[in-house]
């Protein structure tokens, strides 16, 4: 029997989509397994036919596209023949698959727009901001695009069924803390999201089986499809020399990326080339220094000066090496917490909280001083107001950095984010870790 889907934050998005009168072309980004494809799916339920054309697979699709008449209504009726499905204007919903299979087909989406209005088109890939960056307008103005990443902590516990819980923490605040076995029950569930992560086949192998087992062998299998991806980043770069940069940036997680840290078998442009191309793929995500002097906060950026996170603290946990029901049974949280796990949290719900139309930019704020070095975990913007983050992965632990962030950058608080229940110091608002996505 298939594991039920699992609702996810984007559904809303893409459900208002689909009920605007004057629709783009939709464009799904995101990593491999992030739950695109199912999400889709799902919403393929609202209409009465659904075409689903998977170029990675269908040789026929690509020559199909590859023609220089790339007239929708013609594509259209000639796919309908094909797969044998009516292509109607509000009754179906047209998914293509695996696009950066078939540069042409991302090239008529933007006809799609202009000639074919009212059919609902919907695209998504794998490795798609490879094939886009060879059609750099290929879409502007003409193609909608959505971001989407693996689940977050609230749509972890909505899965499980915690649903009064998930609510409860988004009521709390700094003024109105939770109830002490409230905030525990939140903090259990929080270990167990740390170290399955959010990517969907994980959580659908927790929520609909619990078979603990099951879940470390889906995370094994997508960090062997991950790598194995590798051969299809550039066909200059060699696998290995991606895959050695890949278990760096696991080794240097929470710290300054340092290429001279990698490997002396590359030379430093080889070293910034495959990093670029792991960030590309959606599987790493940069974290930059800003003066954080005034908004936006990229205005003053120091892109020699970058933290990277991994796309998903699962696989991240599985890379390091730790078996899953160890952690799960072990009450050492320092366990749960290596390779600084708390943070790479912290900055993925960041990330994870933002809207799905844009691709929102991590930073964080570090000061070199031969007295005294400073540095803040991450820096973002609240309002109009420039908030520094320190992430603390036990219930303690001094912030003399944030307050010297403070005091220079003339900010009205800071926010600890912590195992401590939510609360208030001064200057200082405390957030339990689980409640930085709100």
């Amino acid at each position: 029997m298939a594991d039920s889907y699992i609702n996810r934050k984007i559904d809303g998005d893409l459900l208002s989509w689909a009920r605007e009168s004057s629709r783009k072309p939709l464009l799904l980004r995101g990593a491999r397994q992030v739950g695109k494809s199912w999400a889709i799916r799902h919403l393929a339920r609202r209409f009465e036919y659904f075409l689903e054309v998977n170029f990675e697979l269908d040789k026929q699709a690509r020559d199909l596209f590859a023609k220089n008449d790339l007239s929708p209504k013609k594509l259209c009726q000639e796919l309908a023949a094909i797969y044998d499905t009516p292509i109607i204007p509000g009754k179906t919903l047209l998914f293509l698959d695996e696009i950066q299979s078939s540069l042409p087909a991302i090239s008529s989406l933007r006809f799609f727009y202009e000639k074919y209005k009212d059919l609902h088109v919907v695209a998504a890939g794998s490795l798609l901001e490879f094939a886009l960056q060879e059609l750099p307008s290929f879409g502007v103005g003409r193609v909608r695009s959505m971001f989407m990443y693996p689940m977050n902590f609230f749509e972890f516990l909505n899965a499980g069924k915690h649903n009064l819980l998930s609510e409860a923490i988004q009521k709390a605040s700094y003024k109105n803390p939770l109830s002490e076995p409230v905030h525990k029950k939140a903090i259990e569930h929080l270990r167990k999201f740390l170290i399955l992560g959010g990517m969907p086949e994980v959580v659908s192998a927790y929520v609909n089986r619990n078979d603990l087992l099951e879940c470390q062998r889906v995370l094994d299998d997508l960090v062997i499809s991950l790598r194995l991806d590798f051969v299809k980043y550039k066909e200059k770069v060699p696998p290995l020399q991606i895959s050695t940069i890949f278990d760096s940036v696991v080794a240097q997680m929470g710290k300054k990326f340092v290429y001279s840290n990698v490997s002396n078998d590359y030379t430093h442009r080889q070293l910034k080339e495959g990093l670029e191309l792991l960030k590309m793929s959606g599987l790493v995500i940069p974290v930059t220094h800003s003066s954080a002097n005034g908004l936006p906060l990229g205005a003053e950026i120091d892109v020699k000066k970058q933290k990277m996170l991994l796309l998903d603290t699962g696989i991240f946990q599985r890379l390091l090496g730790l078996p899953l029901s160890d952690l799960l049974i072990s009450d050492d949280f320092s366990l749960v917490n290596k390779g600084n796990i708390a943070e790479l949290f912290v900055g993925l719900e960041l990330l994870k909280s933002g809207s799905c139309y844009e691709q929102k930019n991590l930073y964080y704020w570090h000061r070199e001083s031969k007295n005294s070095n400073a540095e803040v975990d991450f820096v973002v913007q609240l309002g109009q107001n420039i908030v520094p983050i320190e992430v603390k992965s036990n219930t303690k632990g001094a912030m003399q950095s944030m307050r010297l962030f403070l005091e220079e950058k003339h900010s009205g608080f800071g926010i600890r984010a912590s195992l401590e229940n939510f609360g208030e110091l001064p200057g200082v608002r405390i957030v339990p870790v689980y409640g930085v996505g709100i």
